[in-house]
């Protein structure tokens, strides 16, 4: 079930979000019904789900009376799982650069209220929301809820306007490695699918004849980014 807080603002069901990934990406979710979610602590960036230093000076104040909080944290970090989209009412020129590859990918449209439909793991603590961008040396990240920390990044990263949808599978005695596939109601989560802009028509095609095979409904579009130039 996705909860609600107050403390961090969460974005409306009418919230138009996107995913940009790669053709076997894409196929594995058609294939599997399922979305993948990584492992928090398996992210590139060394600081997701960390604290900064403002949070963790507070922190160790607290240690006195509650010497394993930062051991529990650390493990409690393995089981929390995230799926990052893209919050933007238009397709991202910038999102394409840097999510796909060789002129070939896709970008799923969706929105904050189907992900929410389409995503919901009943028996797991879930949470969506907007990623904060701070600067981990002077401002502060609340620490009294186990996904706080999640929906923070370094500034460096704000180009990204990430939303997340965030997963606690530690009472659904999964084994995770890199991630988890969580089952996803494919038709509801995608409204549209866009084909990288620049890719041939043989890689057209091939998606439209995949997803026309599968049986799935969504709408397929023609990126806006290859509009016709009006002269």
């Amino acid at each position: 079930m996705f909860q609600e807080n107050p403390k961090l603002h969460i974005p409306s069901d009418e919230t138009i979000v996107w995913k940009y990934l790669d053709l076997s990406k894409f196929l594995d979710l058609l294939m599997s019904n399922r979305m993948f979610m990584a492992r928090s602590d398996k992210f590139e960036d060394q600081f997701e789900g960390t604290f900064s230093e403002p949070t963790y000076e507070e922190i160790k104040k607290l240690l006195a009376d509650n010497p394993k909080y930062l051991d529990a944290y650390k493990a409690k970090r393995k089981n929390i799982v995230i799926s990052s989209w893209h919050a933007n009412s238009y397709e991202s020129y910038a999102m394409w650069q840097v999510f796909t590859k060789n002129n070939e990918g896709l970008a799923i449209q969706s929105t904050i209220g189907r992900l929410k439909k389409a995503m919901i793991e009943p028996k797991a603590n879930q949470y969506i929301g907007e990623v904060n961008y701070i600067d981990y040396k002077k401002e502060h990240i609340p620490f009294d809820d186990d996904f706080f920390p999640f929906l923070f990044k370094r500034k460096s990263f704000q180009y990204e306007h990430e939303v997340r949808v965030i997963t606690d599978v530690t009472h659904l005695d999964m084994n995770v490695n890199e991630g988890v596939k969580v089952l996803t109601d494919v038709n509801e989560m995608i409204e549209r699918l866009y084909i990288h802009p620049k890719s041939e028509n043989w890689y057209k095609k091939l998606v439209i004849e995949i997803v026309e095979r599968l049986g799935f409904e969504f709408t397929i579009e023609k990126s806006d980014l290859e509009s016709d130039i009006l002269i």
